[in-house]
């Protein structure tokens, strides 16, 4: 298989030998060149044709954000993962760039220590670069999709599950969810504190639902969209007469806090049978335990289908596991919202 090839852009002469030091210890990984701002990028770019390009947001002359509308462009094929600080600009920028286009995202470490920085880039980036590969080879991924199976009329709750390429698709989704749904919807987006705050935000600007990042001990309220906080798992609970929301820092399960599969564990719970699991784009397996926990009680799951998905990883465990009763693209899943819960 031949090797994913890298293009770096940083202003910063450090940053870019550190990232090119951290792609150099993997060997399906080669960096092809490196830019030291977007103008230097879409040239560089035009001739190197990499299949990824890491992209920091803040450059003198011209800046990732301006510089990502002419790679997506000029260099369609290659996917870009964006550089950002850990404020809420930078967050709200990386945002923006996903919205554009940008396949996926890597923060900044903001920690002191040298080789803890090293560490952090080399378990974020990695991954990422290397399910790039991934996402082209499984989009001929056919699953045997058996006629619609879910019920109408009978959910009480969604629960959403989301990982690489989730602020793009869950923008798709709620700009079409309908101001009729009165049920409360639960989402695990894997990010970092900060940038879930902002996706909240984002998502509460397009829907005409009321969008929040959860709170802990908050009260449940009917047509409310609860996002998980970075960095923090999010579980349902009773308490009294009244579902609460509540949160902890417990280990990270499948490498990841929050967790898909905290929340639908407690979903499960909580809701019996009247819970409906939606697994969208992304990568890795997290959420299949979660979906097998609703299924055991009687609640239905949606996975999203390889086409549509940017990263068909956390669908793809779930249809193979026989979890789905639905396999629907990105464009089906706000429509057959609409149909079960009858809005």
């Amino acid at each position: 298989m031949p090797k994913i090839s890298v293009l770096i852009v940083d202003d910063s002469a450090i940053m870019r030998k550190l990232i090119s030091d951290i792609l150099a210890k993997d060997s399906d990984i080669v960096v092809v060149g490196q830019a030291v701002n977007g103008k230097d990028a879409i040239e560089k770019a035009k001739i190197l044709k990499p299949n990824v390009i890491t992209l920091d947001i803040e450059m003198p002359e011209m800046d990732g954000l301006t510089a990502l509308k002419f790679l997506k462009k000029e260099v369609p094929q290659a996917k870009i993962i964006m550089f950002s600080s850990l404020t809420q600009e930078g967050a709200k920028a990386t945002l923006e760039a996903l919205s554009l286009g940008a396949y996926d995202f890597v923060p900044k470490p903001s920690t002191k220590s040298f080789l803890e920085s090293v560490k952090k880039i080399e378990h974020d980036l990695i991954p990422k670069i290397k399910s790039v590969t991934l996402s082209q080879e499984v989009k001929t991924f056919k699953p045997t999709v058996q006629l619609p199976k879910l019920r109408s009329g009978i959910y009480r709750a969604i629960g959403i599950g989301v990982s690489t390429g989730g602020p793009q698709t869950l923008l798709e989704i709620f700009k079409n969810i309908p101001a009729t749904l009165r049920v409360p919807i639960f989402i695990v987006q894997h990010m970092p504190p900060i940038f879930t705050r902002q996706l909240a935000e984002r998502l509460d600007k397009i829907s005409p639902l009321t969008v929040k990042e959860a709170e802990d001990g908050e009260v449940i309220k009917e047509g409310y969209v609860y996002v998980a906080p970075g960095d923090y798992h999010m579980r349902i609970k009773v308490n009294n007469r009244d579902k609460i929301i509540t949160l902890n820092q417990d280990p990270p399960i499948n490498n990841c806090r929050p967790a898909v599969d905290v929340l639908f564990e407690s979903l499960a719970e909580v809701f019996n049978g009247t819970c409906l699991g939606i697994i969208l784009t992304g990568m890795g397996r997290d959420g299949t335990e979660g979906a097998r926990k609703i299924k055991q009680k009687g609640g239905g799951i949606i996975a999203q289908d390889s086409s549509s998905s940017i990263v068909f990883g956390m669908p793809r465990a779930v249809i193979e596991a026989g979890l789905a009763d639905e396999v629907l693209s990105l464009q089906e899943i706000p429509k057959r919202i609409r149909e079960l819960f009858r809005v």
